[in-house]
């Protein structure tokens, strides 16, 4: 019996994208089979056609079976394992893109709720055989790009409304999450301090030292890292050029891009893609 399949969709060097669907598989695997504890550099959707098993992350523990499923999410530690007497049949859906963490975050997965309970069953089910037969015609990934759509739209169909999942926050850490996720949505833009404080209805000041006092520092600082993380990681996993990387980042002048990634990284652009290819 065949018990095991996983299928690759695209090179790494496009991760770079929205979204993008890097492999999906599926198992049955046998009793008490298990993964971990460690951690992956994407995000993978898991979810549970037959059996049961348990997941346990960020210090919970989650007993979960069919028409169920949990996420796995990038750098977060995380172990997992099939019933010893149902163990159970899943399959799992492998993505990452600049855009990945806003659409988990309206899913309202996190590693404090990491698990999900499927709004309608057959549509996981249906999605993987669609991704399988897909994968098998010319222009497949394609297709298969707008099933990983699909996917996640009923990842957000599937979760609950409001924030009952999570502990409340209190009003200055929903503006510290407002103005993160619009920083996340919008740092391929030209946008500007003021443009994140108006978004989230704060006096710029007031809203960088609440950025300080929860990161240790001001919101113009964090921002900048936060472009230049993600410059870097288009320079180590893309043939983008520099001047194409600081569009890509939301800046029009290469020349003043080069001087903030030198001051955040210690090393120009160039330097940089240098150390990672090893030259």
């Amino acid at each position: 019996m065949l018990k095991l399949i996983e299928m690759n969709v695209v090179p790494m060097d496009l991760t770079q994208m929205e979204l993008v669907l890097l492999f999906f598989g599926w198992q049955a695997c046998d009793p008490s089979h298990y993964w971990g504890p460690g951690v992956r550099d994407a995000y993978i959707v898991h979810y549970i056609h037959e059996g049961r098993g348990t997941v346990f992350m960020a210090d919970q523990q989650y007993e979960l079976t069919q028409g169920q499923g949990f996420v796995i999410l990038p750098d977060t530690l995380i172990h997992y394992e099939a019933d010893a007497k149902q163990p159970w049949t899943y399959s799992w859906f492998g993505f990452k893109g600049v855009h990945a963490k806003a659409f988990m975050q309206r899913a309202h997965i996190s590693p404090e709720h990491p698990v999900f309970d499927a709004r309608d069953p057959d549509t996981f089910a249906r999605l993987y055989a669609e991704m399988v037969q897909a994968s098998t015609r010319t222009g497949g990934d394609v297709f298969n790009q707008s099933l990983l759509y699909r996917l996640i739209a009923e990842l957000i169909a599937s979760s609950p409304a409001g924030e009952q999942l999570q502990r409340p926050l209190s009003t200055k850490e929903e503006y510290i999450r407002q103005a993160v996720q619009f920083i996340e949505n919008r740092y391929s833009q030209r946008t500007s301090i003021l443009d994140i404080a108006q978004a989230v209805g704060l006096d710029r000041t007031y809203l960088s030292g609440l950025f300080k006092g929860r990161y240790g520092k001001s919101l113009q600082a964090f921002f900048l890292e936060y472009r230049m993380n993600r410059a870097a990681e288009l320079l180590q996993h893309s043939a983008l050029s520099v001047s194409e990387v600081a569009h890509s980042v939301g800046y029009t002048d290469p020349l003043l891009f080069s001087k903030m990634f030198k001051r955040v990284t210690g090393v120009s652009p160039k330097g940089s893609r240098s150390m990672e290819q090893g030259e």
